[in-house]
């Protein structure tokens, strides 16, 4: 099974840079031992993945994959968390919520460039302008010090970007507070999923799999470990409506 080690808590490399942890692989584990497989998990760069897994070179990926309606054209889904987009701001803050466009004007934002989140951010900067309301001023940085450093430091309001990552930093650090969350497909929501090669006939078996796991309470307790819990899914599905082709 593919996995691209990007981010705690997701994937990332343990202090012996060889190990892989995170919900993710805990996540392909738990699959593995319910379908009476052995795991073999293989770092791959998340550019890699398509073509291993339609090629046959791996069975699976389990990384952070949305399901989408171009994507299900070669691959089938089974899906395991709600792709959660977060905003994270400074944990003495007197932002309190952000639910919609107008409670981001005026407000400097961090996101990231050329991401689904930096698209929904620039469309609630466009309504809120349209609406005679001030512009956000959105910002960008190469790394997470830097980004954690312009919150702290006041030189940036909110942060907007993937909720795991950042509800993982605010469960570690403590400096930081969620104040909103949108769907990552805003504005119809998203799903992430176990992805297969279309056809191969083990999505089925995945799905089920996953939904055993989560009526047995060990799906939870892998994601309360990672303070996931808030992107649990009630239940796994094969090939739901993904996120829509552009332009459709």
């Amino acid at each position: 099974m593919a996995i691209n080690p990007w981010d705690p808590p997701v994937a990332t490399y343990a202090t012996d840079a060889k190990t892989v942890v995170g919900t993710d692989p805990e996540i392909a584990q738990l699959l593995a031992d319910s379908l009476g497989l052995e795991l073999d998990l293989v770092p791959v760069a998340w550019e890699d993945w398509p073509l291993g897994v339609s090629s046959g070179k791996y069975d699976a990926v389990i990384s952070n994959v949305t399901v989408t309606e171009e994507r299900k054209e070669k691959f089938d889904f089974s899906i395991y968390r709600r792709d959660v987009l977060g905003f994270y701001v400074k944990s003495d803050s007197k932002i309190t919520a952000i639910k919609e466009p107008k409670d981001v004007a005026g407000l400097k934002v961090i996101t990231g460039a050329g991401t689904n989140q930096e698209k929904i951010i620039l469309e609630w900067d466009r309504e809120n302008v349209a609406a005679g309301l001030k512009p956000v001023e959105v910002q960008y940085y190469d790394d997470r010090a830097a980004a954690d450093l312009a919150i702290q430091s006041g030189r940036a309001d909110v942060e907007f970007n993937p909720n795991a990552t950042l509800a993982y930093s605010a469960s570690i650090k403590g400096t930081t507070k969620l104040v909103g969350t949108v769907s990552g497909g805003w504005p119809v929501s998203a799903e992430i999923a176990v992805t297969t090669r279309k056809g191969a006939g083990l999505a089925d078996a995945v799905t089920i799999a996953l939904n055993d796991l989560i009526k047995n309470g060990k799906y939870g307790e892998v994601l309360k470990c990672w303070s996931l819990s808030s992107e649990a899914v009630d239940k796994s599905l094969t090939n739901p409506p993904g996120l829509p082709k552009s332009g459709s």
